[in-house]
């Protein structure tokens, strides 16, 4: 390297180090205040979906006779790894404790997904392959962390999974079981969100904010309500966006591409209104003046 390209590098090395330029972009690592790692997260998730759904992921050679010993392994490294991320064994062994509970809830969302899909040959290939059930999976952990008050990782969690299957949830929504999404792709549930049980959605569906509100300096203010509500036994098909703290009632079938800003009632079934077919009639049609 000449001393003119080593000069060049120096001097942009130089700038980019400036603190004027790095205000809220820089994080500077201190004594127990490292930022988690996302390698480590991954196999977090990937040790939790082996306890979860023992032989679909992690070890394949998992029988009845080893089963125990598989699931024991897994969970000392999950609680080991959980440890170090968290900084705190208790809230590694708290989650720990969570976890027959999220199976059973998970269980009710494969459930979902099968009797829900009539292309799906069994729960197997549901585990297997559906995205929704690893975002759903990554989903519950996150939000049970967020519940036991971890920063961070439940947001790197969630999207860890927005990535791998195009499905975004934010670990502070709040979701019942047998929950589902068809195909999955372009799914948004905000951080406000309250979904009962028994709810699907389909590909593309949003439950977003309708506005924001802002304090006096304009910026949003944060932590309020203001994503949808949906009760149990919904359902909405693909591409509806559903927007603000409105109700959509136990019930309610929405359909695709609609626009709903609007509490429903129960029961209630919103669809397109039909295009009148236009009828041209020309003059000779009618015989003319």
């Amino acid at each position: 390297m000449n001393r003119s390209t080593q000069n060049l590098l120096t001097k942009v090395a130089t700038e980019m180090a400036k603190p004027e330029s790095l205000c809220g972009l820089f994080h500077e690592n201190k004594e127990g205040e490292l930022l988690p790692s996302q390698p480590v997260l991954a196999e977090v998730i990937d040790l939790c979906r082996s306890i979860i759904f023992p032989g679909y992921y992690g070890k394949t050679d998992v029988n009845s006779h080893n089963l125990i010993f598989h699931i024991g392994v897994a969970i000392e490294r999950l609680h080991t790894l959980l440890t170090d991320q968290t900084r705190s064994a208790d809230i590694a062994t708290a989650f720990i404790e969570r976890l027959p509970s999220l199976r059973q809830t998970l269980a009710t969302d494969v459930e979902a997904t099968y009797l829900g899909d009539p292309a799906a040959e069994d729960c197997g290939e549901v585990i297997s392959c559906y995205p929704v059930i690893k975002a759903i999976t990554n989903y519950r952990i996150a939000h049970e962390l967020l519940l036991l008050g971890v920063p961070l990782i439940p947001r790197i969690l969630t999207e860890m999974a927005h990535s791998e299957t195009g499905i975004d949830i934010h670990p502070a929504a709040t979701i019942g079981h047998h929950f589902t999404i068809d195909h999955g792709t372009g799914v948004v549930i905000g951080a406000t969100c309250i979904i009962g049980n028994h709810v699907k959605l389909y590909q593309g569906v949003t439950l977003g904010a309708k506005s924001f509100p802002v304090d006096d300096d304009g910026n949003p203010i944060k932590g309020i309500p203001r994503h949808p509500i949906l009760e149990d036994n919904v359902i909405v098909y693909s591409n509806a966006t559903i927007l603000g703290r409105i109700t959509i009632a136990r019930g309610t079938v929405i359909g695709g591409n609609l626009w709903v800003t609007e509490s429903t009632e129960p029961g209630e079934q919103l669809v397109q209104a039909k295009k009148r077919k236009s009828t041209v009639v020309r003059p000779e049609d009618w015989g003319g003046l």
